[in-house]
């Protein structure tokens, strides 16, 4: 398994494995922990005017409270597990369309690969962001799959230009020419012999889909296009923002959820560089991982 290969090889991996771990445990437990640090199984964590707005950080309110006069823990572990469905949704989502469209084009290649690897580059020039922008706009309302499958429309050709020079390679290699001499047909190919040498691939692109998914949901929430009902990481640096809360000195309110997409985005990058520097001979001489 090149998951159990990289955390032996890769102590860069192990650091953003562990971080992700702890931050994917946080979302997995939220509303145990959300419970925990509002000390009222009746009161929900969005739930206005529940507390002193603005309450410095304290023992009952470790994090503080914001202008609501909402627990800032709570929110705060409600936004990592939002946030992190959202990004996982869209990078898995946005994976599983790069490797189908890369396995088809480098696999069949002549004119299906010449129709897939144009519109790829024409979905890679095209800027993102504005029709995110206009999309959001448009839509009545934006539900968690709603926004991860948004997010996932524009981040497939990552991973599409990557399989498909891959795959490129890979099918000269002289044991897809074995294979194919002992009549296995192209889908027992594509998965037993092609798929097992890309699957480190396959773990760095879920990584760039959740991290350009992020990017972008926290984008499309600071210019105010964002849903204000989805409590995201992103909604809450919008909302801290919007309040200046740097001005009237209450800098811990924005500090938390950026400390956690700092977190986030860290691991994931970690992620990228342990699989890289253990599958890839040459950097991890540069690295000396």
């Amino acid at each position: 398994m090149f998951v159990v290969d990289a955390w032996k090889r890769s102590g860069y991996f192990r650091v953003g494995g562990i971080m992700l771990a702890v931050l994917l445990a946080i979302a997995v437990l939220q509303p145990w922990l959300s419970q925990l640090a509002l000390q009222n199984p009746d009161v929900s964590p969005m739930s206005m005017g529940t507390f002193e707005p603005y309450a410095d950080p304290s023992l009952r309110h470790p994090a503080g409270t914001d202008k609501l006069g909402r627990d800032m823990l709570a929110l705060l572990f409600l936004g990592i597990r939002v946030s992190m469905l959202i990004a996982l949704i869209a990078g898995c989502t946005a994976t599983g369309i790069g490797i189908s469209l890369g396995f088809i084009a480098g696999y069949k290649g002549g004119w299906i690969d010449a129709v897939l690897r144009t519109g790829t580059d024409m979905v890679l020039v095209i800027p993102s962001l504005p029709l995110l922008i206009a999309l959001a706009a448009y839509l009545p309302t934006i539900s968690i799959p709603v926004m991860s499958l948004l997010l996932a429309a524009f981040a497939w050709p990552f991973t599409t230009r990557i399989i498909r020079s891959q795959v490129l390679t890979l099918k000269q290699r002289p044991f897809v020419d074995l294979a194919r001499t002992s009549d296995q047909g192209d889908m027992s190919i594509i998965f037993l012999e092609i798929m097992p040498n890309l699957l480190p691939f396959l773990g760095v692109s879920v990584a760039v889909g959740m991290s350009s998914a992020m990017l972008a949901e926290i984008g499309l929430q600071l210019i105010g296009l964002g849903p204000a009902s989805i409590n995201t990481l992103g909604l809450m640096v919008q909302q801290s923002v919007q309040s200046g809360v740097l001005a009237i000195g209450k800098w811990w309110i924005l500090f938390a959820p950026v400390s956690c997409l700092i977190a986030f985005f860290v691991a994931l990058n970690l992620i990228n560089i342990g699989l890289e520097s253990a599958f890839n001979p040459r950097l991890r001489s540069v690295t000396g991982d």
